[in-house]
Order: C-alpha cells, then sequence, then structure tokens
C-alpha cells in the first residue's frame, strides 16, 4: 500500500469525478436535442457574448453545457494543484491527477473543434464520425485518469503486474473502447435518422441506399454481445488469478454492470432509442468503464509473486 492522501483530498477526487459524469451526460443531451449550435459557431463566446442575452431553449442547452464543462476543468485544476502540493513526487496519485489534467485540456480542444468546425446538430458528415470517436476515446481517458487518482489517493498500490493479467487488462479496456466508439456513431445515427418504427429501423440498417450511420447501426449490438462475453469470462478469470477482496469486488460489479447494459441496449433498441434512455444507456457504460479500470488497476496492483490471499 502506497501513503494514503488527506481525506479532504480523497472526497473531493471523488466528488470531481461524478461532476464529470454529470457533465458527460448532459453533453449527450445536446447531441440528442440537436443543440450543438445553440450558440453558432462562436467559442468560447456564445453567439459573441459572454452570457447570452436572448437565449432560445438550444442556446440554454448549450450555453449550460459549456458552463457545467468550464467549472469542471476549474475542478480538475484544482485537483491537480491540491495533489502536487500534498503528495509526492513520484505517487501513483499524483501522476493520475497530471493525466486527468492532460486529457480535460484535450476534451476542451475537441469540444471546440466541434463547434468551430460545425460538427454539431445536424451535420451528418464523416468528419462528425471521426471526431465522434476521437471525443469518446478522450472522455474514457479523462473518466479513467479521475478515477485512478481517487483509486490511488486511498493508498492502493501502484501497478506492479506484467504477465498475463496486464495483458488481458489492456485487452478489455480496448474491447470496451471499441464497442463505446461504435455506440457513438449509433447514437449519433439514431439522433440524426430516428425510425419510425422497430421494422422500418432494421430494415433502414441493411439498405445500400441508407446513410452510412445508420449502415454502422446493427454493427454496435454485435460488438456488445462479443464485448460482454469477453467481460464477463475476463473478470472471472482476473477474480480467480488474483483471488483478492478488491478483485473480486470490482469483477463482480463488472460483470453485473455489463449484464444490465445489455438488457438497457435491447430496450434502447426496442424503445427506437429516446432521448432519455440514451442518457441512461450512456451513464450505465461510463460505470461500467470505471468498474473496468479500477478492476485492472486492483489486480494490477498485487505483486505477480504474491501468493493468493485467503479469507
Amino acid at each position: 500500500m502506497s501513503t494514503p492522501a488527506p481525506l479532504g483530498l480523497r472526497r473531493y477526487t471523488v466528488g470531481v469525478l461524478l461532476w464529470n459524469l454529470a457533465v458527460i451526460v448532459w453533453g449527450a443531451f445536446v447531441r440528442a436535442s440537436r443543440s450543438g449550435d445553440g450558440c453558432g459557431d462562436h467559442w468560447p463566446m456564445c453567439h459573441g457574448e459572454v452570457v447570452p442575452s436572448s437565449p432560445t431553449f438550444k442556446t440554454l442547452v448549450e450555453f449550460s453545457h459549456r458552463a457545467t464543462s468550464g467549472l469542471a476543468l476549474i475542478s480538475v485544476v484544482i485537483l491537480l494543484v491540491w495533489a502536487v502540493r500534498a503528495l509526492p513526487p513520484r505517487h501513483a496519485a499524483r501522476r493520475a491527477a497530471w493525466a486527468s489534467m492532460l486529457f480535460m485540456l484535450t476534451e476542451a480542444a475537441v469540444g471546440a473543434l466541434l463547434v468551430k468546425f460545425k460538427l454539431v446538430a445536424g451535420n451528418d458528415t464523416l468528419g462528425r464520425a471521426l471526431f465522434m470517436a476521437v471525443h469518446l476515446v478522450n472522455t474514457f481517458l479523462l473518466v479513467g485518469s479521475l478515477t485512478l487518482t481517487a483509486w490511488y489517493a486511498a493508498g492502493r498500490p501502484a501497478p506492479r503486474r506484467r504477465d498475463g493479467v496486464a495483458t488481458l487488462s489492456a485487452l478489455l479496456l480496448a474491447a470496451l473502447t471499441t464497442l463505446g466508439v461504435s455506440g457513438a456513431i449509433a447514437a449519433l445515427g439514431d439522433t440524426l435518422f430516428p425510425a419510425v418504427s422497430l421494422l422500418e429501423g432494421l430494415r433502414s440498417d441493411f439498405l445500400p441506399t441508407a446513410h452510412l450511420f445508420v449502415r454502422l447501426r446493427i454493427w454496435h449490438p454485435v460488438l456488445a454481445v462479443g464485448t460482454a462475453g469477453l467481460v464477463v469470462l475476463g473478470a472471472a478469470w482476473l477474480a480467480q488469478r488474483v483471488p483478492t477482496p478488491a478483485v473480486r469486488r470490482a469483477g463482480l460489479t463488472a460483470g453485473g454492470l455489463t449484464l444490465l447494459q445489455l438488457g438497457l441496449g435491447l430496450l434502447n433498441v426496442v424503445l427506437l432509442a429516446p432521448t432519455w434512455m440514451q442518457l441512461v444507456h450512456l451513464l450505465v457504460a461510463d460505470l461500467l468503464w470505471i468498474a473496468l479500470v479500477v478492476l485492472s488497476a486492483a489486480a494490477l496492483g498485487e505483486a505477480a509473486d504474491a501468493p493468493p490471499r485467503r479469507h
């Protein structure tokens, strides 16, 4: 175990993580409500104003997202300064805080480019899909870094393994990231090309004349089933290979959230992807990502030659 951070810093780190989850979900509402152009192509100003004087609904949605994102940026700056002042230079939580700051800055940059290049609202170009993929990957990296900051701030050991545990952990994280990218593109297709019925939506997925975003939607549930199986089996293997309470708890959480997410995904398809369902689906995806990051960190923090613990 490494030196735990002060209690105030540990609580603050968890608060920053929760705030960022709320900002991410609200960002999905911006996309689902097609409000990404609510401030025009101005950034960081909104229609050339610091505070919009005659806001429409779309303007209020986009402006509130920018305001909460700005607070998220400030919160991470405070987190980094606090971690640097309170923790020794080589502490794992301090390094994770630096990573959080980096990915928060890139998150802001990607958001600004989406606005400046007008890759929002009804834009259905390939460029928007590529930026959505980058945005999703960066968001996962940000959430993962904040999760690790909180994990290591609690005094958990830094990664020490270089065996199959590390390889499988990397594979699980990569698979979930790939699934997240496909989900972001599928959600974009549902927003821009909503189906009027389940049968019509399924037919559209296989029409060669349908938009690329629509034809790509079918791959998300296929990847979801495969990834779910990989995560459940991988979590079980990690719990057996590193039989500690932390790994078991994280493995059970990851497995449970995986099954829950599969059910929510099916419900999302049946209900024709209503906005509220998309937000719930995204939140659970982020919670599953957090669980998988914790599972990997817990397993990697055990010495490779340590004997299994008995409880």
